[in-house]
């Protein structure tokens, strides 16, 4: 069976909530314990640079994304575990990339379209408060899934532009430099992934400020269930559970079993305050041992650390024979293998005629055509204006252009050339006499 390899990005900026957990780290754990998956997970930490100028909270957050994963089932053995930072060529293969980039596809990226729309609405200058960060963000995460060649990357709907853009960037790269240096990677977008709802009813996000914490404890937890907005229906009456966000985060942790026997209490008219204890315990029942691995590993950040380093030590070396390969490409070579051309055998020339402008004691323009050796060959008549006397230069020119060097340098001309007394000329070239070889 064919290896596929899948890269997925995680972002540290802040703890993961159930959110997260639903949407992103269970599938995404469950894909890489499949044999033909190479799976390659890293924090996105240059990623959290960008808007985010607290470097505390960079820090604590690198260290709770990390024991978050795993805790919750991550094996750094069978998967590659890395963090961003610790792959420098990662940020060579970003200016690599960016030299092959046109400005109007980063124009017409959505985070950079989104901060101008903010600007034009607030009259202010389309770029103000943007950073190159957030210009470039596409480029950058180009070459996080181009540095390993992977085939897919699982995203939502909003992230799939940022894959075309990475396989425009490969294809571009390759087009130029004549090679298949990059595959072109998919987007894998699974529909059926669980988005949930927050307490307030929208989806969970932190922006609305109405996630779940995913390691606050089982006290925390379930205040937070019970917090869930529900309608004013009483106990007894029956209830719609696909208008239900309660019902709907209940879903996402339980089997088709209980979710059929869910469906039938709402018919029946559970009240909301059972619903949300059922729902709080089938909750913790998951959560509860993966908190307690988290605890244990937020505790020993070492550990984490030694991880982290181990995963980006296993892939240097790829990364690095791929940057290699890449240097040579572009020209960024040793110097040591420069090889010049070599030089042909160089040909003695005869030198040809040369034209010569001057004036005349009466005031008129002229030239004199002379062979190699300093003989005149050729006098003008003279003319009352230097543009005409350019004219006559430019005919005598084209017709010496037009013989062979050998002719050239034999010529021999008897060639009158000639000036209306007003300064016009009508046949500057009057007579010619085609050369005399020896």
């Amino acid at each position: 069976m064919t290896t596929l390899r899948v890269l997925t990005g995680i972002k540290p900026t802040g703890t993961p909530h159930l959110g997260n957990y639903v949407g992103a780290i269970r599938p995404a754990i469950q894909a890489s314990r499949e044999a033909h998956i190479e799976s390659y997970f890293f924090l996105a930490d240059y990623h959290a640079l960008v808007g985010s100028p607290d470097p505390q909270r960079v820090h604590r957050s690198t260290l709770d994304v990390a024991a978050s994963w795993l805790a919750l089932g991550l094996n750094p053995e069978r998967v590659h575990f890395y963090r961003q930072s610790d792959i420098p060529e990662v940020t060579e293969l970003t200016w690599l990339l960016s030299c092959v980039t046109a400005k109007g596809q980063l124009n017409r990226a959505h985070a950079y379209k989104a901060a101008v729309d903010v600007n034009v609405a607030a009259n202010l200058d389309h770029d103000h408060a943007i950073g190159v960060g957030l210009y470039l963000y596409p480029v950058l995460m180009a070459a996080d899934i181009l540095m390993f060649n992977a085939h897919q990357v699982p995203v939502g709907r909003d992230q799939i532009q940022h894959i075309e853009i990475a396989r425009d960037l490969a294809q571009r790269f390759n087009h130029i430099y004549g090679s298949e240096f990059f595959t072109l990677p998919q987007a894998a977008v699974d529909e059926n992934t669980a988005v949930l709802p927050g307490v307030d009813g929208r989806k969970m996000s932190k922006s609305y400020d109405n996630v779940i914490a995913l390691w606050e404890g089982s006290a925390a937890l379930k205040r937070a269930i019970f917090a869930i907005v529900t309608n004013s229906q009483l106990p007894g009456e029956p209830k719609d559970p696909d208008s239900s966000s309660l019902f709907q985060l209940y879903q996402a942790f339980a089997t088709h079993a209980q979710i059929a026997e869910m469906r039938q209490a709402y018919s029946d008219g559970i009240g909301w305050g059972e619903a949300k204890k059922v729902v709080f315990e089938r909750i913790d029942a998951e959560i509860a041992p993966s908190r307690d691995r988290y605890q244990s590993l937020i505790a020993r950040p070492k550990d984490i650390e030694d991880t982290l380093l181990a995963g980006a030590a296993r892939l240097r070396p790829q990364a690095q024979a791929l940057l290699a390969r890449l240097r040579e490409a572009v020209g960024l070579r040793s110097l040591a293998s420069f090889a010049p051309p070599i030089a042909a055998p160089k040909s003695k020339k005869s030198k040809g005629p040369r034209i010569l402008q001057f004036k005349d004691d009466d005031g008129r323009f002229n030239f004199r055509l002379t062979s190699a050796q300093g003989q005149v060959l050729l006098t003008g008549l003279g003319y009352l204006s230097p543009a005409h006397c350019a004219q006559a230069i430019e005919q005598l020119r084209q017709l010496v252009g037009s013989a062979t060097p050998l002719k050239i340098a034999e010529l021999s001309l008897l060639v009158e050339i000639s000036a209306e007394a007003a300064g016009g000329i009508e046949s500057p070239l009057r007579e010619w006499a085609q050369p005399a070889l020896a």
